[in-house]
């Protein structure tokens, strides 16, 4: 169960992980020339116009959900699969570059707090809410990599499946929605999940920490 204290910081993390993540979306579909996501008032750093409701639930209670989707119109994309894929990979690449800078200055913090003293109280909450930032963002990554609409894996995989069988699964992705939440409630992603979420986060603090270790 979570703590006052867990929740406090879990909150904001959240919603930065999903604003970015969302404000990723409409910028690439912005640069495609597609201006719904200007119109939609999408192209905001407020959380406020990025909430799901459930989605932002799910994200505190499991570790991992979705905002509300940006609204674009791939009629204004040069090529409509490459320009959803593009527009689908930007939301999951904006959580990877987040948690990796979240990684790079919490252990540039606790270098210098173990060099220069700090209490261990400062040094315990660094540990936490670079693990935090870094595990949200990272959740909110690999979940919506998962290649099952409306999640943005299954507009990434459109580009290596048959037009016809892409959307075909596309018609049908309101009613995908239900699966997922079901499926996150009980937990059936969580061993996939944490796995990916293990795997990217070891990989990014091995580096960052050998790195930041020259110089500190």
């Amino acid at each position: 169960m979570l703590s006052l204290t867990n929740i406090l910081i879990n909150v904001p993390i959240t919603l930065i992980a999903l604003t970015g993540h969302e404000l990723a979306h409409g910028l690439v579909s912005t640069a495609q020339g597609d201006p719904t996501p200007k119109y939609e008032g999408r192209l905001t750093l407020n959380p406020l116009a990025h909430l799901d409701p459930v989605g932002t639930i799910l994200m505190i209670l499991t570790g991992f959900g979705w905002a509300k989707p940006v609204g674009v119109n791939p009629m204004y994309y040069k090529d409509r699969k490459r320009g959803m894929a593009l527009t689908a990979i930007a939301g999951p690449i904006a959580n990877f570059i987040m948690a990796f800078f979240g990684i790079v200055i919490g252990t540039v913090l606790y270098a210098f707090g173990a060099k220069f003293g700090w209490p261990d109280t400062v040094m315990y909450y660094i540990n936490m809410v670079t693990y935090i930032f870094a595990f949200r963002n990272l959740c909110f990554m690999v979940f919506n990599l998962i290649p099952i609409p409306p999640l943005d894996g299954s507009r990434v995989l459109g580009l290596f499946i048959p037009n016809g069988t892409y959307y075909k699964m596309m018609q049908y992705e309101r009613y995908f929605i239900y699966l997922i939440m079901a499926l996150s409630l009980l937990g059936a992603f969580d061993i996939i999940i944490g796995s990916g979420v293990r795997l990217v986060y070891n990989f990014i603090i091995n580096i960052v920490r050998t790195v930041i270790m020259l110089f500190v």
